[in-house]
């Protein structure tokens, strides 16, 4: 009787293989192992790409924040004005009507100095 130990009769650094063919086996280890590789490579690009979008994410929200704040400003800023051209509104019409015609006679007789002067 002949008593094997392990890793006795087996050839050095064939110890994964399990006694399978060498060239169908190493073959598809071989195809794994560059399979694994590009899957690892793709999942760390895409890993790099995922944080670049969260971290454009967070500075669009920022950027909509600001003009969230602008817009408000801005309207309370027009809301105000709208009033004061309703209270303008409300007033005489025909002072208003005369300040604007005595301010186009002004102008027409700045213009039609102007012209003479050249």
């Amino acid at each position: 009787v002949t008593l094997i130990l392990a890793g006795e009769g087996v050839p050095p650094g064939n110890y994964g293989n399990y006694g399978y063919a060498n060239s169908g086996y190493s073959a598809c280890e071989e195809e794994n192992e560059r399979l694994t590789e590009s899957l690892r490579s793709k999942v760390t690009a895409i890993k790099s790409l995922s944080i670049e979008i969260g971290h454009e994410v967070k500075h669009q929200n920022k950027l909509l924040a600001e003009m969230d704040s602008q817009f408000d400003s801005t309207t309370g800023f027009l809301g105000k004005t709208m009033g004061r051209l309703k209270i303008l509104s409300r007033g005489s019409q025909t002072k208003l009507l005369c300040y604007m015609m005595l301010f186009s006679l002004f102008v027409f007789f700045v213009i039609y100095w102007i012209i003479k002067l050249r």
